[in-house]
């Protein structure tokens, strides 16, 4: 109706069209007046108009328009697309082409599950430093990488294919087991792909690296001839971890990673001595499978041991005399049922001979077994000071029976009756086929039944499990690859101290403490998909050739090679140079670690491309993981970098804690104890799941016990304060605009502000750009992010909340420009210094702020991430400004202690506050910041006084000191009574006081202050060592006003917050105290509105009229009824239109009807062509013949607010 009936052209609108007009807005506010507060809104067509409006004044704007209420998550998924449009990472990397390179390493994950919170977590801290390397002016090549051999991947095809051990592969073949393995593989790389990026990080995954690929698996093979020629690579017969559930030995290393506390059998066996009837001797195990291999027993030649006789049947048992009583303990015996025989050190009883405690293998181990040895690594610890020896399975065990030749170095006189599934052989037939884990019971049975079990318990410890598949592991000998290390532990040592770790006791306690004690590492692995180990040997072993790339195979084999897989290559023969026929070659394949540690050299596919470049970049500059690669990753990939170039591999590390469920345990997905990753960044977003890491612990190698409600928080406490604050300075930005002046900030206007808050966020702004450059350098996140989070609480808490009204206006435009350019300033770059950190929301809020930026400026780019880390401006760090506001914000926390003592909201005015400080500089600080603790505290009046006569006293802790003291408490409550002031001090300086012989601290006993001669109850104190605040809280008449128009105003305020009003729509607003229905009402509400129109219109910054002005055509917005001092204010906004001079109207016609016509004329144009109207001067209208002029600002204006006459 508004625009159809106002046409330029239409000299009269006819009467009857008029009224309806009219009519229609008249039972609009009627309609209005009678629904509740929740239910007012205008007609969607008019709310239509306002909303085009607004769009339409903000297309003139700088800046866009920002969403009232941002849904992080929904915005991240926009901002991954408008990466994906303008091809965001790869056009860093075009960018920075020619620069300094920063060499990164990133280990491969298995692709054979997904993504969980420790791979978020260290993929979050390399994207971090990446981030911030590009943006320092560093070229980072980041490339992911995928681990595509070992156990993980066979353990899946042997569940799908019900594979239970060699036999199984052989049978289906190693060429089909293989290639299903293959397919496999890459399963999930799609899913990791998209978890990966939906959680920020940018690296190329289009140029990845596999460690199937035959360029990786080539370099693998020079790595490993490489170490070969220098003579690192050997073969032996050693006791190795063995998982029986994959059939392959394990590295040292890969036991450490899987420790369970487990329950197993804790017996006593007894052994017949050959030369003495009824005469045993006692030996303790806690692995009953390993008896049936019993070759020898054990005992240390330095400790001593008993032979004592049974007083009830005459048995006599051989035991070591420290153990004596576990024995007796155990067996519920009294060592008063026995008599001690002889009393004689271990080297005595060496040679003893004594029967097998099976049969199994009589005839077929050497003459040498079935006697006790001696050995120094027998001890008083545990047992009975007395070991069975089962050199197959024991690792002390192998070594102490070959150093007595129970067994040969060749494996001769080895008991070995199991098979590569742990489980019985032929050899031993009352057992076969039995896995030796399950054979326990009935090997113990057995014993039992023969006589021999002398005690049957269990035994809780922490036992080594297969980290893939989760069963217990065993030790047994076999034939092995290794790699030199202990020879090379002071190289390694060496290398270590190269490097900076963070944190640094994870390098020098933990991982040096590893190295110092490192082993040969075992790289052979009994399996089939991996990378084989190029070496062919004769049947003895004594001629072996290791090749060191595809094109020297390729010359024995005859043909070419497009991948070297055992299926492809195993059928491959090299001729012998010493006669020995052909060599073939080894069965094993690499242990995954292998690989993983060749991966700086393999995914260049050095040396056969990218020699020079690898040669320029090596070490790398940075690598992350977490704890749990100690003794893994970091592992091989300093053994391996040593052994070829006698340097560390990295010069900067990283190290995480580990992510936990909530409750400090494991996450499982089996017990579903932590929050699906996916699922949190749908609810809350990447970006504060990144903050909520980054800031915690977990980046200095503590664990994390991840809280969804930590998210949350982030999300609360830290995002939503700095979005507002961002959206506030838009807002202003357009009230500032309103004005006709283009907002384009003025960094020099910033630094030249003489304002000290403006002074104190620029210098905590240049502050934090020189902390986060230095701590970033030094690789401590964890220093990082807690400083960007408090400065944002500094920005958002004191700075922006303490300078609203400057950038509204109030202090006239000039400092309003000032301190919306301050703001500006500080948003832009402290967004340029978060951007590592939480990527997703400082591109939404970058995209905006840098409109206003002109073309050319160093910090305008595409992308928040192409802008590089601004310079500190070392002049603007003011640390006496710092001092000064530091003092300022302990004096406000002071006070609102005292308002919430009292119970009394911020919104009631204070007559005064006094400030009591014996520091003259402090006083001439607070005095220059006077206005903003008026403002904060809400007070009228700050006084200052440098002296003050203040007491203390002291109060115990009744609670906590009530068990401790007992008697004594008395005594103790009536000398603290009489503690002198020197004494009290002393307790608040040094945090400790005794006080009749006890010690107390902070938590035992309190201090308090008083003023003397400071007895007025409206009074309140409160205080530190060196400031003391005095509120006065005497109720005032006046004060109480003021409370209610600033409750009208909060009221207001939020009314147009709910309405989605910006600061410049063309809307007025219209208020009126309606009738009492509270007997009770002191009428408080009505003389507000009445006494305080002025001081309404400051809070507001803005008219609201008395709603007895509404002329009744106009468009309501909304209207709402509140509740304030015990009555009703009801608020009406309408849509800016004509309003009319009702007297001016009426003496202009003097005809009613002539009167109504124009009046309703008015209101059938848009404000766009009231606007015109108004610069034109006036308006025509014609009816019932006559001819009215109807001027601008006489008759009618623009709102109330152009209404001259109203101020007459």
């Amino acid at each position: 109706a508004n625009v159809g009936a106002a046409r330029t052209g239409l000299s009269a609108a006819p009467t009857a069209q008029a009224q309806s007009l009219a009519a229609l807005r008249r039972l609009c506010v009627r309609s209005c007046a009678g629904l509740r507060a929740s239910q007012v809104r205008a007609a969607s067509t008019r709310h239509a108009l306002l909303e085009h409006r607004a769009q339409k004044m903000a297309s003139d704007h700088v800046f866009q328009v920002p969403p009232e209420n941002l849904h992080f998550p929904s915005e991240e998924d926009k901002i991954l697309q408008y990466w994906r449009d303008i091809d965001a990472f790869q056009e860093s990397l075009r960018q920075s082409k020619g620069k300094p390179a920063y060499n990164f390493y990133d280990g491969p994950p298995f692709a054979t599950g997904l993504p969980h919170y420790g791979h978020i977590l260290a993929g979050t801290i390399k994207d971090v430093v990446t981030r911030y390397a590009h943006q320092r002016g560093y070229h980072v090549e980041r490339r992911f990488g995928w681990d595509c051999h070992g156990l993980p991947v066979e353990f899946e095809i042997d569940k799908k294919l019900n594979i239970k051990g060699r036999p199984d592969v052989l049978k289906l073949g190693i060429d089909k087991y293989n290639e299903e393995c293959r397919s496999i593989v890459q399963r999930y790389t799609g899913e990791w792909r998209r978890i990966v990026e939906r959680f920020g990080r940018w690296i190329d995954f289009d140029n990845d690296y596999k460690t199937m690929d035959l360029s990786f698996m080539e370099s693998c093979w020079w790595v490993f001839k490489t170490l070969f020629d220098k003579g690192y690579v050997y073969r032996a017969f050693r006791v190795m971890p063995y998982s029986t559930a994959c059939g392959t030995p394990l590295s040292n290393f890969e036991v450490s990673q899987n420790y369970k506390e487990v329950s197993d059998p804790s017996i006593i066996v007894q052994f017949k001595l050959k030369a003495e009837d009824n005469s045993y001797v006692l030996a303790w195990t806690t692995t009953p499978w390993t008896l049936p291999s019993n070759v020898a027993l054990c005992v240390n030649a330095k400790l001593t041991y008993l032979q004592v006789q049974s007083k009830a049947d005459g048995t006599k048992w051989i035991v070591g005399k420290d153990r004596w009583g576990w024995i007796c303990s155990s067996i519920k015996k009294d060592a008063k049922q026995f008599d001690v025989l002889w009393e004689k050190k271990g080297a005595e009883l060496k040679g003893m001979a004594y029967e097998p405690l099976f049969d199994y293998f009589k005839g077929k181990a050497l003459d040498t077994a079935w006697h006790i040895l001696t050995d120094d690594y027998v001890s008083t610890e545990a047992g009975t000071c007395i070991v069975h020896q089962a050199p197959a399975f024991g690792e002390d065990d192998n070594r102490v029976c070959l150093a007595h030749g129970i067994i040969m170095k060749d494996g001769t006189g080895m008991v070995c009756p199991i098979d590569d599934n742990g489980c019985y052989t032929d050899e031993v037939p009352d057992f076969k086929g039995q896995h030796v884990k399950a054979a326990d019971k009935e090997i113990k049975e057995k014993l039992k039944k023969e006589g021999k079990l002398v005690f049957n318990g269990t035994e809780v410890h922490n036992y080594p499990h297969c980290w893939r598949s989760d069963t217990p592991l065993i030790y047994r000998a076999v034939p092995s690859w290794f790699i030199k290390v202990e020879e090379r532990r002071e190289n390694l040592i060496a290398s270590n101290n190269e490097t900076y770790w963070v944190p640094a006791f994870v390098k020098e306690k933990r991982f040096h403490n590893w190295l110092t004690e490192a082993r040969d590492w075992c790289v052979s692995r009994n399996r089939y998909w991996g990378t084989p180990i190029p070496l062919w040997v004769s049947s003895d072993f004594e001629e072996v050739v290791c090749i060191g790339s595809v094109a020297e195979l390729e010359q024995h084999a005859g043909r070419k090679l497009t991948d070297i897989h055992r299926h492809f290559i195993d059928d491959i023969e090299i001729p012998s140079k010493m006669g020995k026929g052909m060599l073939k070659r080894v069965d094993e394949v690499f242990d995954c670690w292998f690989e993983s540690g060749s991966m700086p050299y393999a995914s260049k596919h050095y040396p056969f491309e990218h020699k020079d470049e690898f040669e320029q970049s090596f070490p790398a500059q940075f690598i992350a993981e977490g704890l749990d690669q100690t003794r893994g990753w970091f592992y091989t990939l300093m053994v391996l970098s040593t052994h070829l170039f006698n340097k560390a591999p990295f010069q900067n590390l990283i190290v995480n804690g580990l992510v936990l469920a909530a409750d400090g345990k494991k996450m499982s997905k089996r017990l579903k104890n932590y929050p699906d990753p996916q699922e949190v960044v749908a609810s809350h977003g990447a970006d504060a799941v990144r903050m909520y890491m980054l800031n915690s612990g977990v980046v200095r190698a503590e664990p994390l016990k991840f809280k969804e409600e930590g998210v949350r928080g982030v999300v609360k406490d830290v995002f939503l304060p700095w979005f507002n604050a961002y959206r506030f300075l838009v807002q202003e930005s357009f009230r500032y605009e309103g004005h006709g002046k283009k907002f384009q900030p003025d960094a020099a206007k910033v630094k030249a502000s003489k304002n000290v808050m403006d002074q104190w966020i620029n210098a905590s702004m240049h502050g934090l750009i020189q902390f986060v450059r230095e701590e970033m350098e030094a690789y401590r996140l964890y220093t990082v992010v807690p400083r960007l989070v408090n400065f944002l609480e500094d920005l958002t808490n004191w700075w922006v909340r303490l300078n609203r009204d400057r950038m509204r206006g109030d202090n006239g435009l000039d400092e309003a420009f000032t301190s919306l350019s301050t703001l500006y300033e500080v948003l832009l770059n402290v967004t340029v210094c978060l951007a590592p950190v939480t990527p997703f929301i400082t591109e939404h809020i970058y995209q905006n702020l840098a409109r206003a930026l002109p073309d050319g400026h160093a910090m305008k780019a595409k992308s928040v991430h192409f802008v590089m880390i601004p310079d500190p401006d070392k002049e603007a760090i003011n640390e006496e400004i710092t001092q000064a506001v530091r003092q300022m914000q302990d004096v406000v926390e002071l006070g609102r202690t005292c308002r919430e003592r009292r119970k009394v909201g911020l919104k009631m005015p204070l007559k005064s506050m006094t400030i009591m400080n014996k520091n003259k500089d402090f006083i001439k600080n607070l005095k220059q910041l006077q206005s903003y603790v008026e403002e904060e505290l809400n007070v009228h009046k700050v006084i200052y006084k440098e002296d003050a006569d203040v007491s203390l006293t002291g109060t115990l802790n009744f609670k906590v000191l009530g068990k401790r003291l007992g008697k004594d408490m008395k005594a103790v409550q009536d000398a603290v009574k009489n503690l002198t002031q020197e004494e009290l001090t002393s307790f608040e300086s040094s945090g400790k006081i005794t006080i009749c012989g006890h010690e107390f601290g902070p938590d035992d006993m309190t201090l308090a202050r008083k003023i003397k001669d400071l007895d007025d109850p409206n009074l309140d104190v409160n205080g530190d060592t060196e400031t003391q605040v005095i509120l006065d809280f005497t109720e005032d008449e006046d004060l109480k006003l003021m409370a209610v128009s600033r409750d009208i105003a909060s009221k207001v305020q939020r009314m147009r917050k709910d309405t989605k009003l910006q600061q410049d729509d063309p809307v007025d607003m219209w208020a009126e105290a309606l009738p009492s229905k509270n007997k009770k009402s002191g009428g408080a509400l009505k003389k507000a509105m009445e006494t305080k129109r002025d001081y309404l219109q400051k809070l507001l910054r803005r008219d609201l009229w008395d709603a007895s002005l509404l002329q009744g055509h106009e468009v309501v917005i909304n209207r709402e009824v509140f509740e304030i001092a015990g009555d009703e204010l009801a608020v009406t906004i309408t849509v800016r239109g004509a309003f009319c001079n009702l007297k001016a109207v009426k003496e202009l016609t003097k005809d009613a009807t002539a009167e109504a016509v124009c009046r309703q004329y008015l209101t059938t144009f848009s404000l766009e062509k009231l606007t015109t109207i108004a610069k034109e001067g006036s308006v025509k209208v014609t009816t019932g013949g006559k001819n009215f002029t109807m001027k601008h600002k006489e008759h009618f204006s623009i709102g109330p607010a152009e209404a001259t006459w109203l101020k007459k």
